[in-house]
C-alpha cells in the first residue's frame, strides 16, 4: 500500500523529514520507489529534461499525463504528486478542476499547482471536490521566470511578509503541503514554523520539513541546468558517455557482439540447410 497524504501531513507532526524526488519515466521512478522515498514529484521540469524544451511553459496537459501514467505504473511506496502545466489551472476554475482531474486519472493522488494568493480560491475548489493539492511559491517557473529571472525570493522585509502571507492563505485554501522554490533559508523557516502543512524546499534551506531533487541532477545526468542547490550525488553522464563510446568502438572493432550475445542453430539442422542451399 503506498503512502497516503494523511501519511504526508502526519511526518511533519511526528519531526520526521520528508524525501521527495522529481521523476518522469519508469525505469528511474521504479528505482525511487524501491528507496522508500516518501514523494515522487512528476513535474513539469519534464519539459526541460525530458523534451529538451528551454523552460516549462510549452508543456501541455497530454505530456504531463504521459508522464504521471509511466511513473504510477513505477510506484508501490510513495505518494504520487503530478505539477498541472501552464495554463491548464490560471484561466478558470472550471480548467483547474477538469484538468486536476485528469492528472488523477492518469495516477496521480494529487496535484501541484504554482501561485500564492491569488490561486487560494481555485486551490480551494480543487480540495472541495477531493482532489488533494501542493501549494508551490516562492520562485515560480512557469510565470516568475517571465518577469524576474532566476532569482532568490524573499530577500527584502517586504517580500518576505508576501511569501509568509501566501503560505497562510494557500493552508486556509486547504492545501496539504507547500513546494518553497529558491525562498530565502531564514524566510524559509519562518514559513515551516507557521504554517501547519509540510514545506518542500526546493533550494530553501534545511529547515523546511522536506527536501526534493530532480532525479536526473542527484544522479549527474542533466548537465544544461546545474542550479546551486541541485547536489549531485554521482556523474553518470560522463559515465554514460564513456560506455557508449565504448560500445561503439567494439561495433566497430566487431569485439561486440561476441559469441554469448548471439545465437545458434543446431549444428545439424545447419548442415542441412547448407546442404540444401548449395553452401
Amino acid at each position: 500500500m503506498h503512502k497516503s497524504v494523511q501519511d504526508i501531513t502526519n511526518m511533519k507532526k511526528e519531526k520526521k523529514k520528508i524525501s521527495v524526488i522529481t521523476g518522469y519515466d519508469y525505469t528511474l521512478a521504479s528505482l525511487c520507489d524501491k528507496t522508500g522515498i516518501d514523494v515522487l514529484l512528476v513535474g513539469d521540469s519534464a519539459g526541460m529534461v525530458m523534451l529538451g524544451y528551454e523552460n516549462t511553459i510549452p508543456v501541455t496537459m497530454d505530456q504531463m499525463c504521459m508522464f504521471t501514467e509511466a511513473v504510477s505504473r513505477a510506484r508501490n511506496n510513495a505518494l504520487l504528486v503530478a505539477d498541472l502545466p501552464f495554463m491548464s489551472y490560471q484561466a478558470s476554475i472550471e480548467d483547474a478542476i477538469n484538468n486536476s482531474g485528469r492528472l488523477i486519472k492518469a495516477g496521480a493522488d494529487a496535484v501541484k499547482l504554482e501561485g500564492g494568493s491569488i490561486m487560494a480560491e481555485t486551490i480551494s475548489a480543487i480540495v472541495d471536490v477531493g482532489i488533494p493539492v501542493m501549494g508551490h511559491i516562492g520562485l515560480q517557473p512557469q510565470t516568475t521566470m517571465l518577469s524576474q529571472g532566476y532569482k532568490v525570493q524573499g530577500r527584502t522585509k517586504d517580500s518576505a511578509m508576501k511569501l509568509i502571507q501566501d503560505a497562510k492563505e494557500l493552508e486556509e485554501a486547504g492545501v496539504f503541503s507547500i513546494a518553497l522554490e529558491m525562498v530565502s533559508h531564514e524566510v524559509a523557516q519562518i514559513i515551516s514554523e507557521t504554517v501547519s502543512v509540510p514545506t518542500i524546499g526546493i533550494g530553501s534551506g534545511v529547515n523546511c520539513d522536506g527536501q526534493v531533487l530532480v532525479v536526473q541532477d542527484l544522479l549527474g545526468m542533466y548537465d544544461k541546468i546545474k542550479p546551486k542547490f541541485a547536489k549531485r550525488y554521482m556523474n553518470l553522464s560522463e559515465d554514460i558517455v564513456k560506455s557508449l563510446e565504448d560500445y561503439k568502438n567494439d561495433v566497430e572493432s566487431s569485439t561486440f557482439p561476441a559469441e554469448e550475445n548471439w545465437f545458434s542453430m543446431d549444428p545439424e539442422e545447419l548442415k542441412k540447410l547448407r546442404e540444401q542451399i548449395g553452401s
